[in-house]
């Protein structure tokens, strides 16, 4: 019998291990997240006394007739502009050919300089053929630059789901704080740390949560 993988039995076993060394207190409350298919929602809990005391969700009715903000496309440049001279583009060509891979992916061969008659007689292999010595330089592995979570996030911030996660995390953030929470211990509930789950952590920060 094949066995198969239930996702949502994982995950709850990914959240009992987590809760089994976390628990929200009154001085620094448990911030729990639940991430349906449509909807998303948010708990600020005192496990100490099994109080919930800020919670807010997808479907609040403030946040019913959101609308994410749409990017502004960058503006067309117009036909023409900024090209080179034609003197300008052959030398351009002319720099790239020169630049340009002459074996493998980007890899330069350089070879040896010239010796000695004697030298290459005595370094002949078969067939009377002088061997040819060349030193492969392999181009270096160049690393970006790593990213906040905020930038992360940045392609996937004009999604409807992605920017509505953001504003509940603002808002359960706002309730909290007005009853005097402003630490609390961040429960993702077994699911990874991406997409609406990081957007709601990443708004309540913004909000001023700390955690």
């Amino acid at each position: 019998m094949i066995k198969r993988f239930n996702a949502n039995k994982a995950r709850l076993k990914r959240h009992r291990r987590m809760r089994s060394r976390m628990e929200g207190t009154t001085n620094r409350p448990r911030l729990s997240v639940f991430r349906g298919g449509a909807h998303i929602y948010a708990q600020v809990i005192d496990d100490t006394t099994g109080r919930t005391l800020a919670s807010a969700s997808s479907l609040d009715e403030t946040l019913r007739n959101f609308k994410p903000a749409k990017k502004e496309a960058p503006a067309a440049q117009s036909v023409g502009a900024g090209l080179a001279s034609p003197a300008e583009e052959a030398q351009a060509i002319e720099m790239a050919a020169e630049a340009a891979p002459v074996k493998g992916k980007g890899a330069k061969v350089e070879k040896a300089p010239a010796k000695s008659a004697q030298s290459q007689k005595g370094s002949q292999g078969k067939g009377g053929k002088p061997g040819t010595q060349s030193k492969t330089v392999l181009p270096s592995a160049q690393k970006g630059e790593k990213k906040t979570p905020v930038e992360a996030l940045a392609f996937i911030a004009d999604n409807r789901k992605v920017a509505l996660a953001r504003e509940v995390g603002k808002l359960v953030a706002r309730r909290a704080k007005e009853k005097g929470v402003s630490r609390v211990v961040f429960d993702r509930g077994g699911y990874a740390y991406h997409g609406r789950v990081a957007a709601l952590a990443e708004g309540a920060r913004e909000a001023g949560l700390e955690f």
